[in-house]
């Protein structure tokens, strides 16, 4: 699902007296380079919020987490156009926010993943409902307005949830985090396949894969950093952590540059 192929339904439509005011869009393009910061950035978030919780006091670290995800968001907020590196430090503490608030229904509140699973996908849902009703489009390539953008942050952060929720499920029920690596990265690639075949719609093939890229990066990164006893490779939460966010600076630093993410024509 690269910008080659996601040709989504977009808002092209001049501003006209009366009408919203229109920014240029405010999310990149849909590259391999989409894919593989995404990726990256929830892996790090995984890792990064479980090293915060103990090396901190786990409210205090939920704060932090919640400070850094705010003030990312009035940056992303503030700027009329694209900015790569302001853009995916959103994601990459919305990524952490996430993470964090899955763990708190879990762990502070007894809430079962068998549960929390079903519930943010409703929550998802309703999301994805309400942006429909009042946009009549989910596309990424559409978010032009103050309203666009609300919607699509809030999707966000329910897909990160959803994501955590759902690959510490899969975790839980004996696959394991490499297993559920595997399980994911077959996933991911339904979508794709649905979409070339033409089974699936540009716009539903993207959020579904986006949901995917949550349990596949966690699971990933779960796998490097977590000890043998749990399955892992024990390579350390802050290690994993630290080489991850390297690559994600390395990569937004190249598109940053190159521009690869940005459509020109």
């Amino acid at each position: 699902m690269s910008a080659e192929h996601v040709h989504e339904h977009r808002d092209d439509r001049p501003f006209t007296p009366g009408r919203v005011r229109h920014m240029a869009n405010k999310v990149p393009e849909v590259t391999v380079y989409f894919w593989i910061i995404k990726v990256l950035s929830t892996g790090m978030g995984e890792t990064a919020s479980d090293f915060l919780a103990k090396a901190l006091n786990p409210v205090l670290a939920v704060g932090i987490g919640g400070l850094g995800f705010a003030a990312s968001l009035v940056m992303q907020f503030a700027v009329r156009r694209y900015v790569a590196w302001i853009y995916w430090t959103a994601i990459v503490m919305v990524s952490v926010f996430g993470t964090m608030a899955a763990d708190v229904l879990h762990v502070v509140l007894g809430v079962p993943y068998a549960i929390s699973t079903p519930f943010f996908m409703i929550v998802l849902a309703a999301v994805f409902a309400l942006w429909y009703a009042s946009e009549r489009t989910l596309s990424i390539h559409s978010i032009r307005t103050r309203r666009r953008e609300t919607f699509y942050w809030a999707a966000v952060l329910a897909t990160f949830a959803l994501g955590t929720a759902a690959g510490d499920l899969s975790a839980s029920l004996g696959l394991r985090y490499l297993g559920s690596a595997v399980l994911f990265a077959a996933a991911i690639c339904v979508p794709a396949l649905l979409f070339r075949s033409g089974a699936l719609g540009a716009v539903t093939a993207f959020w579904a894969a986006y949901v995917i890229t949550r349990p596949l990066g966690a699971s990933m990164a779960d796998w490097m950093a977590l000890p043998h006893g749990r399955g892992g490779l024990a390579m350390g939460l802050g290690p994993v952590t630290l080489s991850w966010a390297v690559a994600i600076l390395g990569l937004v630093a190249y598109v940053t540059v190159s521009k690869r993410d940005v459509r020109t024509g």
